[in-house]
């Protein structure tokens, strides 16, 4: 028998506060009704008196009174299947982009299954993703969560297209699933067209949840996305890579419903459980043993105030292992990506990595800085100020940015060609100060023809 209760203590926002019956469990979905319409919704807080509830939808200026809720009595689900990969979807699960229903294999709890971290294997196997300034300084590794910190004004857009067609994290059987949390409708059209047009479309999978949609549809997107990359790394054996852009929005919105529900908030208005919150969906990412697949994540974030030290970014990266940073300045000099690879770092590149280009990397992240601080003094006293070699590094600098940093949004640069570049802007520093390669690396690569590039 369908038990349907009437009438609602207060509504805020999307948020309904219910009398508490018998038999409701937290996490609950429920089905809202209300002037003839039907919405999901879920079980967020449950005490003996009060219940209150999400709602994925918009019920401003409902009255309260006519507010009919529905208990389900299973937890919110999120349907999952091969046939996913090429669809555009709600933060749901369900299509959107007028291509037919999917044939739906089973339904999955979005909060995912608790691993034990023991049987977690340490990732160890290269991702490409096409971008020198990642592959090759800041590489990404199988089963590892990189994110990506933008400032406001950079081409954001862009990278994220760029990395979501072209990123792969096998030759075998690769998946990637883009999550669209809480963004513009003109930057959602914008990714769907540039995602469609490239060839990796097929194996991408994408859940929208736009900003003018209420704030508890941006959790849930995160974790459909999320769920449904389990099911295909877990249980099908893909090695999916996780892209979520913007994890802002998502931190905003449960900044928003934090307050809606009156909690104390924390720094800068988060709560004070943003941390585990976040840790939540960032350590979905891995490989487990026994398991065929694995699940990359490349959560993109816009920092407030270009503050690296906002709660934000901040918490992330105790989660995360490193960042890639965007910056500004290069933006303008006209550089793209506007990665600064300086303050980048990727903790589990050594382990993708072979040694020569661990050592190839260390020493043009090391000219490179020192390029940087030469150009800073040439400002301050001029050019003509500055040795002969110091002159030698700040031309290898610009050479940097323009050669090896920037390329075209839709250049898809193998590593082979990203470590080329290399080799030959080294070959413009004296040998005595390549003092991070091997002298067999230097005879073959610096003095050499560099006929053959490493792999």
């Amino acid at each position: 028998m369908i038990i349907e209760y009437k009438g609602a203590v207060k509504v805020s926002g999307n948020l309904i506060f219910f009398k508490t019956v018998e038999g409701v469990r937290f996490g609950e979905r429920v089905i809202v009704k209300f002037r003839e319409k039907e919405i999901n919704g879920k079980v967020v807080y449950l005490d003996e008196k009060v219940t209150l509830i999400e709602v994925l939808g918009d019920i401003y200026s409902s009255n309260p009174e006519n507010i009919r809720v529905r208990f389900t009595g299973e937890p919110f689900k999120v349907p999952v299947s091969e046939q996913m990969l090429g669809r555009i979807m709600d933060c749901t699960g369900k299509p959107i982009d007028d291509l037919g229903e999917i044939a739906i294999s089973k339904y999955v709890e979005i909060t995912g299954n608790a691993y034990n971290p023991s049987k977690r294997d340490y990732p160890r196997d290269f991702v490409h993703t096409g971008i020198s300034a990642i592959d090759g300084l800041n590489s990404l590794v199988k089963g590892q969560k990189l994110p990506v910190f933008a400032v406001s004004g950079v081409p954001t857009d862009q990278l994220v297209a760029q990395i979501v067609r072209q990123i792969k994290a096998s030759k075998k059987k690769s998946a990637t699933v883009f999550a669209a949390v809480g963004i513009r409708y003109e930057n959602a059209d914008f990714l769907i067209n540039e995602i469609i047009s490239g060839g990796n479309f097929q194996d991408t999978a994408v859940f929208m949840s736009l900003a003018g949609e209420p704030p508890v549809n941006r959790l849930i997107a995160v974790r459909s996305a999320l769920t449904f990359s389990e099911y295909m790394a877990f249980e099908k054996g893909y090695d999916v890579v996780v892209i979520l852009y913007d994890m802002t929005n998502y931190c905003d919105a449960l900044r928003d419903i934090s307050s809606k529900r009156g909690e104390i908030p924390s720094r800068k208005g988060y709560p004070g459980y943003m941390y585990s919150d976040l840790a939540t969906i960032y350590e979905r990412a891995g490989i487990i043993e026994g398991k065929e697949g694995s699940i990359t994540q490349l959560p993109v974030l816009t920092m407030p105030d270009d503050d690296i030290t906002h709660p934000i970014p901040d918490l992330t990266g105790y989660i995360t292992e490193g960042q890639i940073v965007l910056d500004r300045t290069l933006h303008q000099k006209g550089i793209y990506p506007p990665i600064n690879v300086l303050p980048s770092l990727s903790r589990l590149m050594n382990r993708g990595i072979t040694d020569l280009h661990r050592r190839w990397a260390h020493q043009l992240y090391s000219a490179y800085a020192k390029a940087k601080k030469i150009e800073m003094l040439a400002s301050i006293v001029g050019e003509g100020e500055i040795s002969p070699t110091e002159k030698i590094y700040l031309r290898f600098g610009r050479n940097f940015e323009r050669k090896f940093l920037s390329q075209d949004r839709y250049e898809d640069r193998p590593l082979e060609e990203t470590l080329k570049i290399g080799w030959e802007l080294m070959k413009e520093l004296p040998e005595d100060e390549l003092t991070r390669l091997k002298e067999e690396d230097i005879k073959l690569y610096i003095r050499g023809k560099n006929e053959n590039s490493p792999k």
